[in-house]
């Protein structure tokens, strides 16, 4: 039994201090050690307050993301995919930024390792993505991906899925196309809809059906706010949209596009 811990020990220690995290911009790529980026000259001790995935205030040794992403536009489009598959749609634009909400790479040291996230559950490391003043820009919970592994420059969603993009004659500020940015920004992480997108983790939220057509408004917007409120059980995994992140004028937008696709109904490939 010592042997059998002593091993596991020294596998974590090894798998902690081997960390990479693959940064593809498309033009290049680079993939960044724990302790390169440990002892990046831009790395500083920062205080998150009530981190999302910790629900308390944390202290990390972090980078900021824009200086991993030099060459970017904010028009650009990226995906942080988690070790376990978790892909995380993110506009270049909030992570470029270097006031108000700003993104930040923290890293975990193998020497002070962060706590678990539940009993049964690894830390949110080796990499996380986390944000200061994230009420600044609107920040989305889905917007914090941890255990990251690797962050790529990809093609638009829409080009990447078009099953999931609302009638294509409609203009492109239509409140329509408005609910489809908030839907890749709060939803894609966890869900695929009409079967398309990267995810693994929630339900489709198209096929069969739409949560609009089987929920009344009030009760998929309190799903939205709270979602044990209506469906409590212990492996949800679905965070509250609170209105400081999704204000009522976006969740309406948001609800908008979900029942718009409702009548655009595509069968998985």
């Amino acid at each position: 039994m010592k042997a059998l811990l002593l091993c596991s020990t020294l596998l974590l220690s090894t798998s902690l201090h081997a960390a990479q995290l693959l940064i593809d911009l498309g033009s290049g790529s680079h993939t960044w050690q724990t302790e390169e980026l440990l002892k990046h000259p831009d790395a500083q001790n920062i205080t998150i307050k009530d981190d999302v995935s910790y629900k308390r205030d944390m202290q990390y040794r972090a980078v900021p993301m824009a200086l991993l992403l030099k060459g970017l536009k904010a028009a650009d489009h990226l995906q942080a995919v988690a070790l376990d598959g978790f892909a995380a749609e993110l506009s270049a634009g909030p992570l470029l930024n270097r006031q108000g909400a700003q993104a930040w790479l923290a890293i975990e040291d193998p020497a002070k390792p962060w706590p678990a996230l539940a009993a049964d559950k690894p830390s949110a490391g080796p990499f996380y993505l986390v944000w200061s003043d994230p009420a600044a820009g609107h920040i989305s919970p889905e917007q914090w991906p941890f255990q990251v592994a690797r962050i790529q420059r990809l093609a638009p969603v829409a080009e990447r899925f078009p099953a999931l993009a609302p009638d294509p004659q409609l203009a492109a500020n239509d409140p329509l196309n408005q609910g489809f940015a908030l839907f890749q920004k709060n939803c894609l992480a966890c869900h695929r809809l009409n079967g398309a997108g990267d995810s693994q983790f929630g339900p489709d939220l198209n096929i069969p059906y739409s949560p609009t057509e089987y929920f009344t408004g009030a009760f998929l917007k309190r799903y939205i706010r709270d979602p044990q409120s209506l469906r409590r059980w212990p492996q949800a995994k679905m965070p509250g949209f609170s209105s400081s992140v999704l204000p009522d004028t976006e969740l309406e937008l948001l609800l908008g596009y979900l029942k718009h696709m409702a009548g655009r109904k595509q069968l998985p490939q």
